[in-house]
């Protein structure tokens, strides 16, 4: 976890919402969690609960969409899908299974605004940055594809169909507490794509 105060309660505020979820997670359950100052979260959040998932949500689309890119330029696509699967499995089999995916449990929730009541602003911000977090994933993805020579279409339906498959089967390994399904996907995923880029420019 980060090391100042602002950057433990953003890493900390992922934590809590991946395991727990949107509204489940109050800012003094994140106080808590991370240890700092309740003082602080004025100083650093001014926008209250609303800011702190914000870049929570920020946070956790970087950690998991950075290495994805990295690798996918570096080594291929496929790389790139195993890293991904294997940062999951990960989170999934170190937090006993309790954790899933931060920026699909917003997707999924109304958010309650700090007042108690649901908050359609706050929602509508949220809702943009989790399409656009998962867009910027499939982007990745699709980007990889098209340089291996797969349609410029066809990469982008693949992408979306990468990244849907992966984010409800964490749900699976959840609910199972195993992570077979996500290995099952993982290999089935890998060999879809090899497929469609050894078929190159077909639609």
């Amino acid at each position: 976890m980060r090391g100042d105060t602002k950057g433990r309660m953003v890493a900390g505020a992922a934590d809590l919402i991946r395991r727990r979820g949107l509204n489940a997670t109050s800012i003094r359950e994140i106080v808590r969690h991370t240890g700092t100052p309740r003082g602080s979260v004025g100083h650093h959040f001014p926008r209250g609960k609303l800011q702190l998932v914000e870049e929570a949500l920020a946070f956790a689309g970087n950690e998991a969409g950075q290495p994805l890119a990295l690798l996918v330029e570096a080594h291929g696509v496929r790389a790139g899908l195993r890293a991904f699967i294997a940062g999951w499995r990960k989170i999934l089999t170190d937090s006993a299974f309790e954790a899933g995916c931060p920026v699909l449990a917003v997707a999924v929730e109304e958010f309650i605004g700090e007042d108690g009541f649901p908050h359609a602003e706050g929602q509508a911000r949220l809702l943009d940055m989790t399409r656009g977090i998962f867009g910027q994933w499939q982007d990745v993805l699709a980007r990889g594809l098209t340089r291996e020579g797969v349609a410029t279409e066809r990469a982008r339906r693949l992408a979306t169909l990468v990244i849907a498959s992966v984010e409800g089967t964490v749900a699976l390994c959840r609910s199972s507490r195993s992570p077979q399904a996500l290995d099952d996907v993982g290999q089935e995923l890998e060999t879809f794509l090899a497929e469609a880029i050894a078929e190159g420019g077909g639609l």
